[in-house]
């Protein structure tokens, strides 16, 4: 995107207001009066109409400065200000006061002071948990996706940006911070207590399953992401040639758009990945594959879910555009919007949705999603356990009165257990998640079962990006 022409209509901007404010001082020092600025004056003020609202805006200030039951500095007035008026727009788009504006430039570097959670701003204005990251003290408080943050620390969310939000959630390693959250289905609001601790984002993990099926899983998109996931491939093989791999980007958030373009790359070898589209149509940027870097010789699944979002999206929709992936799981977020920081000052920026993303096939992203190509639904493995009915044909044990075996005294002691175990269904539904284990993932387990029975043949041009790449140690 071309921001040539930005810094001159800033300029232009703040001379209107000088004048305006200037022009609105003269006139209250003339006629000591209550009554507004005569309209013939303002429009010699501002003699382009496009301005008659930023002279309406200088005229309030200044009202507000001379008569407001209390003293107010007029910087907390145009700060304000600035602040409803990107409210305004969208949730993504945000004035940056110094002290958001210097923690967004560690946002990027893996590496930050908070509980690990990635938040949004709702239609309904309300803040609402996109995903706890693995580990991190949300994570291990049992906050979920799709909790609604209504408080932190005793004051209320409401009408919070999403850079607000987060400069409250973060702060000085060690101390403790309070969420009341509500939650579908809680009777009433739940109070989390979490310390703040220094959060070293792991962007990938990996695991060899049987059969020589590689699992990756993608955290996030951050500096070296797409470097980790070559790296990923390799280690896993120096085991064995992979025979299919799943890249697992449930819960991804998002990240950097380069990041999410290379690894599309690891596996795409021509053609479009993204298109950013601006307001103007003809302002395209296209991002697209180099040739000679992808491997094409196995065959491949992606597992997303409703919080995978903004690059995860990118990465799943540009892979199932090419029909390099089979995607399953469910519905993602749908953040399809491109966001700049603009600085404004030292220590002031500006965060603004400038474009929209667009899939290979030319589909957008926003509010829409990634549609899967197969829906599976998240079962709790322990949960299945319990569904799971064993059909049997009927034996002494189904007679009345008989006389029980030990093992089934045992069984019948265990089932039992499990009965006051579903009484507190309720409890163990609000308890921590547990550690992601993809032997024991239902999703997993899915996705393998498909990989195991594709038709998949290696493209012809997949041998020749092995040979510039070098053979895979077996």
């Amino acid at each position: 995107m071309s921001f040539s022409r930005l810094p001159a209509l800033l300029l232009a901007g703040s001379i209107s207001f000088s004048a305006v404010l200037f022009a609105a001082d003269e006139k209250e020092k003339k006629d000591a009066s209550v009554s507004g600025p005569n309209p013939t004056q303002s429009q010699v003020v501002v003699p382009n109409s496009k301005y008659d609202d930023i002279a309406l805006f200088g005229r309030v200030i200044n009202f507000i400065e001379k008569q407001y039951v209390d003293k107010v500095k007029t910087h907390d007035l145009v700060h304000g200000a600035i602040k409803g008026m990107l409210e305004t727009l969208d949730p993504h788009s945000n004035f940056m006061p110094p002290d958001i504006y210097t923690q967004l430039k560690t946002d990027t570097a893996g590496k930050f002071g908070g509980l690990g959670i990635e938040v949004w701003v709702n239609k309904e204005g309300i803040l609402t948990v996109v995903t706890p990251m693995e580990g991190t003290p949300a994570w291990k408080a049992g906050i979920k996706p799709g909790d609604r943050i209504m408080k932190i620390d005793g004051v209320s969310t409401k009408g919070m940006s999403i850079v607000e939000a987060t400069s409250k959630i973060r702060g000085a390693v060690g101390t403790e911070v309070k969420f009341s959250v509500a939650r579908e289905g809680a009777p009433k609001q739940l109070e989390f207590k979490m310390k703040r601790v220094t959060i070293d984002v792991k962007s990938v993990k990996l695991e060899m399953l049987a059969g020589g099926y590689g699992y990756i899983k993608l955290n996030h998109f951050q500096e070296k992401s797409s470097s980790e996931v070559k790296a990923a491939i390799a280690k896993l093989e120096s085991e064995r040639k992979l025979t299919g791999l799943v890249l697992d980007m449930r819960n991804n958030p998002g990240g950097l758009l380069d990041e999410a373009v290379e690894v599309v790359n690891l596996f795409v070898d021509s053609g479009v990945i993204v298109s950013t589209i601006g307001r103007d149509k003809e302002d395209k940027d296209v991002k697209s594959a180099r040739s000679g870097v992808a491997r094409l010789d196995f065959p491949m699944v992606v597992l997303v879910n409703g919080s995978s979002a903004s690059a995860a999206e990118i990465v799943a929709g540009a892979l199932k555009d090419h029909k390099r992936a089979l995607i399953a799981g469910q519905r993602t977020f749908g953040k399809g919007s491109v966001q700049t920081v603009i600085p404004l000052a030292e220590d002031v920026g500006l965060k603004l949705t400038i474009a929209r993303y667009y899939t290979p096939n030319g589909v957008s992203i926003q509010a829409k999603g990634i549609e899967p190509d197969i829906i599976l639904d998240d079962l709790d493995p322990e949960a299945m356990k319990k569904l799971r009915k064993k059909v049997r044909n009927v034996s002494e044990a189904d007679l009345k009165n008989h006389i029980e075996a030990a093992a089934e005294r045992e069984k019948n002691a265990k089932d039992d257990k499990d009965e006051e175990d579903e009484k507190n269904s309720v409890a163990a539904k609000d308890a921590p998640p547990r550690m992601l284990d993809p032997k024991d993932d239902y999703q997993v387990q899915q996705a393998l079962n498909y990989l195991k029975t594709m038709n998949f043949k290696t493209p012809q041009t997949a041998t020749k990006a092995i040979s510039m790449q070098g053979a895979p140690t077996k």
